[in-house]
């Protein structure tokens, strides 16, 4: 099963692919190094999003932060 962290990343990897958006970009927005994202879409890292990383993201890719959260429960 999927978790909420997963679905997360998953949109975050897939708005990033459709707008051409390089990690480093990302990594810039977020304040965190590109090595802190790419921990973050690596399932075996612990290194996790939080609530005002989805909201930076939110920002970048000019989208809800509701976004990156499923509509029903995981």
């Amino acid at each position: 099963m999927e978790s909420i962290y997963d679905y997360a990343i998953s949109v975050m990897r897939k708005k990033r692919l459709e707008q051409n958006i390089s990690l480093q970009t990302i990594a810039d927005y977020l304040n965190v190094s590109k090595t802190f994202i790419s921990n973050i879409q690596n399932p075996r890292q612990r290194a996790k999003l939080n609530l005002d990383h989805v909201n930076e993201l939110a920002k970048v890719f000019n989208c809800s932060p509701k976004d990156f959260l499923p509509e029903t429960p995981i």
